[in-house]
């Protein structure tokens, strides 16, 4: 048999398996339940559908977070206990300092410029008419469907700046060229790093439809009667929309932002799609898929992706503060 039809056989079958062993589970909860005293049957009910969930989540999820935690503890093949040393070295390591400042530069740009241009484009879209703004937002969000290694293949294309005798296809090489510059290696440019920007520009244009949408959302579900409001008081566009509008869909704007912020911070995909983690851009992400499958450090991959879930934490419970906040205005 062809592998690839055995590989797809095997995938529909454990499909099939899954969702009938996982109906015919809760059926035997289902019945176990039903077997006990009728005044306990409704407390235990809930509990009952609850526990292979959370042994799921146990399993999946809690479990694996607390062996990486212990094995950061360890050494390169998780034999020996090491202590702190797996931190030490990457806080006293140039290298690891310059990988927590590209991750800084990603998450001081990208949400900001992302956010910004969702906005931008949100208020225009929703100025232009609705032929127009269907064909607008259309364009702009298209890019969302695109996967991010694909998007790394096209920015890639434009950024290339192929040798001497060969056809010249670097969009950015040409551009520069016509205006009388000199074209480079622009992904190898580290200077004021350069190729990280150019980097992040591909998640921009990816993320900016989403932005653009969501926030759009929030502008048209502003009551009218607030605007007009402000209109008859003699506020400008430009007034109405950044004091009327955009205090009332503030917690939107936080939501895209820190969602946005989530996804930089776990950048992998572009970093090893454009670079490899070469020339220096290199992230946090990246420097753990290095450590853990190409060098097999164990210990010190463990201990990077801990230090990544530290700082991503702090945000996913802003990001949960923030959706309890926007479903408390309902």
């Amino acid at each position: 048999m062809d592998p690839l039809l055995s590989d797809v056989l095997f995938g529909i079958l454990a499909v099939i398996l899954g969702t009938v062993a996982t109906l015919a589970m809760y059926w035997l909860l289902n019945k176990l339940v039903q077997l006990l005293p009728p005044k306990i049957q409704d407390k235990v009910k809930s509990l009952g559908f609850l526990i292979p969930a959370a042994t799921l989540l146990f399993l999946v999820l809690l479990l694996p977070l607390l062996q990486t935690f212990v094995w950061s503890f360890m050494d390169d093949k998780v034999k020996s206990f090491v202590g702190l040393e797996n931190y030490i070295t990457l806080f006293t390591s140039p290298d690891f300092l310059s990988i927590l400042i590209n991750n800084f530069l990603w998450i001081l740009f990208v949400p900001a410029v992302t956010v910004s241009l969702g906005i931008l484009f949100a208020n225009l879209g929703n100025q232009v008419g609705p032929t127009r703004e269907k064909i607008l937002k259309s364009l702009i969000f298209m890019p969302m469907t695109i996967s991010f290694v694909s998007a790394s293949t096209i920015w890639g294309y434009l950024y290339t700046n192929p040798a001497p005798g060969r056809p010249k296809i670097g969009l950015l090489s040409a551009v520069v060229e016509f205006f009388g510059g000199t074209p480079q290696n622009w992904l190898q440019l580290d200077n004021g790093r350069l190729n990280t920007f150019l980097l992040m520009a591909v998640i921009v244009w990816l993320q900016v439809g989403y932005s653009m949408v969501i926030i759009s959302a929030g502008i048209k579900a502003v009551p009218e009667e607030t605007i007009e409001a402000a209109r008859i008081d003699g506020a400008n566009g430009v007034q109405v929309f950044f004091r009327i509008i955009v205090p009332q869909i503030s917690s939107t704007i936080m939501s895209v932002f820190v969602t946005v912020l989530i996804l930089v911070m776990k950048v992998f995909d572009i970093v090893l799609a454009m670079t490899g983690g070469n020339f220096n851009t290199n992230v946090l992400a990246f420097e753990y898929y290095k450590q853990f499958f190409v060098n097999s450090n164990l210990g010190p991959a463990s201990a990077v992706v801990t230090i990544l879930l530290i700082l991503i934490a702090p945000l996913m419970w802003l990001q949960i503060r923030t959706v309890r906040r926007q479903e408390s205005f309902r």
